[in-house]
């Protein structure tokens, strides 16, 4: 009976990416490509900058 539901389950997933798969256009692809980039190399920055201002902190602190 449990392979029934698992194949039952997985029809349904297909189905369901298929029909995803035929609306999606490759401009959304390439712009979801393209914001997750931009959004990648934001946070890496980001963590850059709030290391050196740690680092700066730290030192500044370490004078007094």
């Amino acid at each position: 009976m449990s392979e029934d539901v698992t194949h039952i389950r997985f029809s349904i997933l297909g189905g369901a990416f298929t029909s995803f798969w035929m609306h999606v256009n490759s401009e959304d692809l390439i712009k979801t490509a393209v914001m997750a980039t931009f959004g990648t190399v934001v946070s890496y920055v980001v963590s850059l900058l709030i290391k050196f201002i740690r680092k700066r902190i730290k030192r500044l602190q370490v004078r007094d």
